[in-house]
C-alpha cells in the first residue's frame, strides 16, 4: 500500500509536469533552447516536491503531528512555498525588470497567504465534523448508547457517521435486550418462588398428612391423593411453559412445518375441552370456513397455542357462558378467532396480556392455576410461523383473541 501511495504521487507530479510544459509552449511558442531550460527547471522543482512530500510521508508525519490540524496546515504551507519558490524563480529567471519582480514576490506572499488561510477555514470546518463524531463516539464509551452523531452530508465523514449511527443503534438494541433478558430473570426468579413453592408445599402436606397417619379413612385418604395429584398436574404443566419459553428464548423452537388440515386442529382442541367445558357449564363450540385447508404449520406446536387460548377461555367465561373457536380465510391468510362471553380483559391489562408472567389478577390466577406464561407462549408460536395474533376485550360482552397465518 505504501509503495503505491508513493508511485501514485510521482506519476501525479510527472503528470503536472508534461502538462505545463506542454501549455508553456502552446502559449510562449518558445525555442527549442527555452523549452529545454523551462524542462530542467521545472523538473528539479518537481523532484524537490515529490523527495519533500515523499519524506514527511515516509518518516511517519501523521504519526507525530499533534492533531489533524496542523497536519492539513503544515500541507498548505509546503504547497504555498513550493508553488512559490517555481514561480519566484522562474520570474527571476526570465523577468528583466527587477520592478516587476518585486510585484511577482509580493503577489505570490499574497496569494500563498490567502491559500493558507482558505485551507485554515476549511480544515476547522472539516475537524469541527470528525470532533462530533469524536465526541459521540466518547459518550458511547462512557455508557450513553442513545448519543448519535449528526453530521450531514455525503462524503466519506458523513458515511462513517452513518455507519456509527447504525452501530450505535445495534448496541442499544442489544443492551435493551440484555436489560430485559435480566427483567425476565428476576420475574422468573420471583415467579418461581411463588407458583412453584405453593403447589409442592401442598402435595408434601397432604403426602405426610397420609404418611404420618393423620388421615386414616379410605375416602379420606383418596380425596388427599386426588388432591397431590391435581398439584403435580399444575407443576407438570408450569414445567412444561418453562420449557417451552426456554425454547424460544433460545430460537430453537423445532418446527415441522407441513401442509394439514386446520379443521381437523380444530375439532380435535373442542374435543379435547369437550369434558372440561361441560363441568363448568360452558357451551364449547366451533366450525372452520370451506376452503380453509390446507395450511401449512406445525400442527403439534399449533395445537398448544390453540390449547392456551381455549383454556383461558374456559377459566374465566362463567357457567351458562359461550365459547366459539372459529377459522376463516381471506386471499392467502387464514384467521383464526377464539372468542367467549366471559368477564373480559380491563383496558389498562390489553397492552400487556403477551408479556410473560403478566397477570392482571394475580391472587384470582394464581388459585386457578395460570402462570402467566400460556399467552407468551401463544404468541411465539404465532409469530414463528409468521403470523399475528392481537385481542379484543369488552367488559360486557368478552374476549376475542384472533390469530392471522399465511395459508403457505
Amino acid at each position: 500500500m505504501n509503495k503505491n501511495r508513493a508511485l501514485f504521487f510521482a506519476s501525479a507530479v510527472a503528470i503536472v509536469l508534461l502538462i505545463s510544459l506542454v501549455i508553456f509552449y502552446f502559449l510562449m511558442r518558445p525555442t527549442l533552447g527555452d523549452l529545454q531550460h523551462m524542462a530542467q527547471f521545472l523538473s528539479i522543482t518537481a523532484a524537490v516536491s515529490i523527495i519533500i512530500g515523499y519524506s514527511a510521508y515516509r518518516f511517519n508525519w501523521l504519526r507525530f503531528a499533534p492533531s489533524l490540524r496542523w497536519v492539513l496546515l503544515g500541507s498548505y504551507v509546503i504547497a504555498s512555498l513550493l508553488t512559490f519558490l517555481n514561480v519566484w524563480l522562474t520570474a527571476r529567471l526570465m523577468f528583466a525588470s527587477e520592478h516587476d519582480l518585486l510585484l511577482a514576490t509580493v503577489l505570490l506572499l499574497f496569494a500563498g497567504g490567502i491559500a493558507v488561510a482558505l485551507g485554515s477555514f476549511f480544515t476547522s470546518a472539516l475537524i469541527d465534523r470528525i470532533s462530533r463524531l469524536e465526541s459521540a463516539t466518547r459518550l458511547i464509551e462512557n455508557g450513553d448508547l442513545a448519543a448519535r452523531a449528526d453530521i450531514p452530508g455525503r462524503d466519506e465523514i458523513s458515511s462513517l457517521a452513518e455507519s456509527f449511527n447504525k452501530m450505535a443503534q445495534q448496541l442499544q438494541a442489544v443492551d435493551q435486550k440484555q436489560k430485559e433478558l435480566e427483567r425476565l430473570r428476576r420475574d422468573l426468579v420471583a415467579w418461581a418462588g411463588h407458583d412453584l413453592r405453593t403447589p409442592l408445599s401442598s402435595v408434601r402436606l397432604l403426602i405426610e398428612a397420609i404418611s404420618d397417619g393423620v388421615v386414616t379413612d379410605p375416602n379420606e385418604i383418596q380425596k388427599y391423593l386426588l388432591q397431590a395429584k391435581k398439584h403435580i398436574d399444575t407443576l407438570s404443566l408450569l414445567v412444561d411453559n418453562l420449557f417451552q419459553i426456554s425454547q424460544l428464548d433460545s430460537g430453537g423452537m423445532p418446527l415441522n412445518l407441513e401442509l394439514a388440515s386446520l379443521s381437523d386442529l380444530i375439532s380435535d382442541t373442542l374435543e379435547s375441552f369437550s369434558s372440561l367445558a361441560a363441568q363448568k357449564g360452558v357451551k364449547l363450540c366451533g366450525f372452520a370456513e370451506d376452503g380453509v385447508d390446507p395450511v401449512t404449520m406445525d400442527v403439534l406446536w399449533m395445537g398448544r397455542a390453540f390449547n392456551n387460548l381455549v383454556s383461558n377461555a374456559i377459566r374465566y367465561t362463567p357457567k351458562d357462558g359461550e365459547i366459539n373457536l372459529t377459522a376463516t380465510y381471506d386471499g392467502n391468510h387464514i384467521f383464526v378467532n377464539i372468542s367467549d362471553s366471559g368477564e373480559g380483559i380491563s383496558p389498562e391489562d390489553i397492552p400487556h396480556v403477551f408479556e410473560r408472567f403478566y397477570r392482571g389478577d394475580k391472587s384470582r390466577s394464581r388459585i386457578s392455576g395460570g402462570s402467566g406464561l400460556g399467552l407468551a407462549i401463544t404468541k411465539g408460536v404465532v409469530e414463528a410461523h409468521h403470523g399475528d395474533i392481537t385481542v379484543q376485550s369488552d367488559r360486557r360482552t368478552g374476549t376475542v383473541f384472533t390469530i392471522s397465518l399465511p395459508r403457505h
